[in-house]
């Protein structure tokens, strides 16, 4: 245990945001998702559901702030236009959390090739169907500011 981080972010995954650069992708899928085959770099997180990893994470990853979309999602039935209860969740969760950021829903043509470029791929327990997000890493600049 370590003071002021979630115990959500296993020692895996702490070290992996860690290690991610400016411009790095993480992508937190649901439990369907076919995360080891698709995955560049694999972290298990059984058990835990996407919107809580979500929110340890923002908790300590800056978003980048040098392009104009850095929060992405999946998209009920890979249509953009359609949304399921967990994508109100999400776009919620980040409304609160990273206010500047809009949630940006993806086609499947767009989020499969994504997860699959990322950075890291963190396997969920999410039950939800489309419960899918991708994170951009930003900067932290010398005062501390992201």
């Amino acid at each position: 245990m370590l003071i002021g981080i979630p115990s959500i972010l296993g020692p895996e995954l702490l070290a992996t945001l860690r290690a991610m650069g400016h411009g790095d992708e993480i992508a937190l899928v649901d439990g369907n998702y076919p995360a080891q085959d698709h995955a560049r770099r694999l972290v298990r997180a059984d058990g835990h559901g996407v919107l809580a990893l979500m929110a340890a994470i923002l908790r300590l990853l800056p978003l980048d702030r040098a392009v104009p979309q850095a929060v992405f999602r999946a998209s009920l039935n890979n249509d953009p236009a359609q949304a399921a209860p967990i994508h109100h969740e999400i776009d919620a969760l980040a409304a609160r959390m990273v206010p500047d950021f809009a949630v940006v829903p993806l086609s499947g043509d767009a989020l499969y090739p994504r997860i699959r470029a990322a950075h890291t791929v963190v396997a969920t327990g999410e039950p939800a169907l489309y419960g899918n997000v991708i994170l951009r890493k930003g900067v932290i600049f010398p005062d501390g500011s992201s």
